[in-house]
């Protein structure tokens, strides 16, 4: 008896293993057919969840790329952290009867350049609709939030009247010779408009994508600025429609420091960004309807204030990867493609991959401010990425070679790298970064120890000191190396070395992606 006990009992274990064994099986080909289905392959990465474990080095950065819009902040400052900043423009826009003090500083000089400001504040909107969870999880929204709205405050009192846009304060013949800190500025600050008579197209719809981008941003916090900044973009977008001309043209003035190459795309990032904010399909209709004349489709291009294709391109794929139902969709097919194109030519071992690089591997395009496009291709890199990881979508066909998606994440990866130090000079282009970055950054206020008073050309003895800036512009993004890595840490030396806040925005849309990974956003609206 104790036998046939033995027995049943081991007979008994052998079925339960072979069921067990049937199950696990079963689960495995299930998961193995799902991933299949999905466009998965072997090694591509799985979608994005809440945001997961953080990354120390992109969370630190990220915090101090958020510094520099700090100390860029014109007018009457609140809750300053900036020990050596203090208030400064804050009769900007008298002249005209209007409070244009806030605002920021473009620079390392204190112009407030209404064109890139806008670009500024767009791509800063854009950062926090896609990424906003990632920046509240290391502790970084309000603060990004925060220099959005001193931005959008301005410029909401900068558009006085439908077809009324003041597009910059100072003059940099007045303001270049001198070498001072804001808060001791006394020259005058002469004002900058467009209007009916004197259109800008491209600084208008620039404008109104800042708008656009922003009502977003704050449509749940503060519903009533929400709602105030999309009027303004409305009224802005039809100002720079129906009274088209270039500000470049229209304003030679302005072609020394900021000359547009056409307004075309900004008409098509503005409009984009107005369909994502209201869903009216008339703004979706007006991108379609004028693709084939502004967006350049099949030529890719790089991402920078003077150009956003690549940008729109990018913004329009999200309603392909997330609404593949959505009504008057079919006009949108190449700005994917485009956008797609442009993904080609920035992962290093595609068919089409762009010669602009360096030996190190940065995307390099232009001598002057040359981490724009590697900051800007990055960026954009990691949104196509993240969208296609959430919609289950893994690889990019580059000419028939097959790419996944977390290829471009890695290429992101690989530009923010070289930024914060992993590269030939062993140098971080981010200040404060690391144990070695710039310390003679062309800016005028951190060259100039708080304490002193200078007028225009007395404070010309900080510009010419051999001793480091007094004062650390934390974060500042500067301009970049040469294609062959050399850099020259000098004050005399802005190309390389004079810092924007247009790239520092871009930069901190790309650390936000890199910090830690979630889901794209089905829909920003």
């Amino acid at each position: 008896m104790g036998e046939k006990s033995k027995s049943r009992g081991w007979c008994g274990w052998l079925i339960a293993i072979i069921v067990l064994a049937s199950v696990v099986l079963a689960v495995v080909y299930t998961v193995k057919s799902r991933m299949k289905k999905s466009g998965d392959d072997e090694g591509a990465g799985p979608v994005p969840g809440p945001p997961g474990a953080i990354d120390k080095k992109y969370a630190d950065a990220l915090k101090m790329a958020l510094q520099f819009f700090d100390i860029q902040k014109s007018g009457k400052l609140v809750n300053n952290k900036i020990s050596w900043r203090g208030d400064s423009g804050l009769k900007d826009g008298s002249e005209a009867d209007l409070d244009l003090s806030k605002g920021l500083y473009d620079a390392g000089d204190h112009i407030k350049f209404g064109f890139p400001m806008a670009f500024t504040a767009t791509v800063l909107s854009w950062s926090i609709l896609e990424y906003g969870d990632q920046m509240d999880a290391v502790n970084s929204l309000d603060p990004a939030k925060d220099s959005l709205r001193w931005t959008t405050d301005y410029l909401i009192k900068a558009h006085p009247s439908d077809n009324v846009l003041y597009i910059q304060v100072g003059d940099p013949k007045v303001d270049h010779p001198c070498w001072e800190r804001p808060e001791d500025m006394k020259e005058k600050r002469p004002l900058t408009k467009i209007d009916a008579d004197t259109p800008g197209t491209e600084v208008a719809a620039e404008t109104a994508a800042a708008m656009a981008s922003a009502s977003l941003v704050f449509k749940d916090s503060d519903p009533q600025y929400s709602a105030t900044l999309l009027k303004h973009a409305k009224q802005l977008f039809d100002f720079a429609d129906t009274k088209r001309g270039s500000y470049s043209v229209n304003i030679p003035e302005v072609q020394k420091f900021y000359n547009s190459t056409g307004y075309g795309d900004e008409l098509l990032w503005a409009a984009s960004w107005l369909y994502h904010a209201t869903e009216d399909k008339t703004y979706l209709d007006y991108v379609s309807k004028h693709g084939n004349e502004f967006a350049s489709f099949g030529n890719p291009t790089w991402f920078s204030w003077d150009n956003k294709l690549a940008g729109t391109q990018v913004l329009l794929s999200r309603l392909l990867f997330f609404k593949k139902d959505l009504s008057g969709s079919k006009g949108l097919g190449s700005y994917r493609d485009t956008a797609k194109s442009v993904m080609c030519g920035l992962l290093p071992k595609s068919p089409t991959a762009t010669a602009s690089r360096t030996n190190g591997g940065l995307i390099w395009v232009s001598e002057w401010n040359s981490m724009q496009q590697s900051v800007s291709s990055a960026f954009l890199a990691s949104l196509f990425s993240d969208y296609m990881l959430t919609s289950r979508i893994h690889k990019i066909s580059c000419d028939g070679k097959i790419f996944k998606a977390t290829e471009l994440r890695d290429f992101a990866k690989s530009q923010a790298d070289y930024m914060l130090g992993k590269n030939p000079l062993g140098t971080s282009f981010v200040v404060g970064y690391g144990d070695k970055y710039p310390q003679f950054v062309h800016h005028r206020g951190a060259s100039i120890p708080a304490d002193a008073t200078t007028g225009c050309l007395d404070g010309f003895k900080w510009f010419n000191s051999t001793k480091p800036n007094p004062n650390i512009a934390y974060g500042a993004l500067v301009g970049g190396p040469f294609l062959n890595e050399t850099f020259t840490d000098s004050r005399e030396n802005p190309m390389q070395n004079e810092p924007t806040t247009y790239n520092n925005a871009l930069l901190v849309g790309l650390l936000s992606s890199l910090v830690t990974t979630s889901s794209a956003l089905q829909s920003l609206k």
